[in-house]
């Protein structure tokens, strides 16, 4: 690696500490509104390499788990298992897609080409390589939002009641559905509607199994 990518970072890891430590409330899966008006599939993103766009429609008919991921926080930790999440669920079309995102403790302070070596080499680590889509590098939250984030949080109710420290968020204005930190998780259904949120700090297995669950009726179709 470079001097520069090492200098991007190192900083970030005195901040690991601080992801599973600014919110400790009520850890919750939420049921997302009935009646919602629209899909996914009036939403796209470019890919993390920037070199295609991909129209969520791509995605009808599959089961879509959103998350928003950073390479230097606690819950980093969670991307193996969301790559084995993704191998487990595949053959019942569930997809996984990341989205990585700065606004919660500066924890993914890289540019778009330096978010792969950092999981590779840093966190991670180990030579780890994503095997779901990610996306470009943006925001969840605030005025310049991602129209998709806009849809599944005006969709679903938050997962908590607390916000948690506006001095490691960065985003205005504040607003009650918005996401609480790294690794919240929106589930949508084959009909593009959004189905569950889940807070950050609730392990993949319970996500996995609260999936199989929701599941099950498909089976029988």
């Amino acid at each position: 690696m470079n001097w520069q990518f090492q200098a991007t970072c190192l900083f970030p890891l005195f901040l690991v500490g601080f992801c599973q430590e600014i919110l400790k409330p009520q850890m919750v899966k939420m049921d997302c509104n009935k009646g919602v008006t629209g899909t996914i599939y009036e939403y796209g993103a470019l890919t993390l390499s920037g070199d295609e766009y991909i129209q969520f429609k791509n995605y009808a008919g599959k089961h879509v788990l959103f998350v928003n991921v950073a390479t230097y926080c606690g819950l980093t930790a969670q991307y193996p298992e969301l790559n084995a999440l993704q191998e487990e669920l595949k053959h019942l079309n569930v997809i996984v897609l990341g989205f990585p995102c700065n606004q919660f403790g500066k924890q993914e302070p890289g540019k778009n080409s330096e978010i792969l070596s950092g999981l590779k080499y840093v966190r991670p680590g180990g030579g780890f390589v994503p095997n779901f889509q990610l996306f470009e590098k943006g925001d969840v939250n605030g005025e310049k939002e991602q129209e998709v984030f806009t849809f599944l949080k005006n969709s679903c109710p938050p997962t908590s009641e607390l916000l948690g420290s506006s001095k490691q968020l960065f985003w205005e204005p504040m607003k009650v559905h918005d996401i609480r930190w790294n690794f919240e998780k929106f589930l949508v259904g084959p009909d593009g509607v959004p189905v569950m949120r889940w807070f950050h700090q609730i392990p993949v297995s319970t996500v996995k199994s609260d999936i199989l669950e929701y599941l099950k009726p498909f089976d029988t179709q």
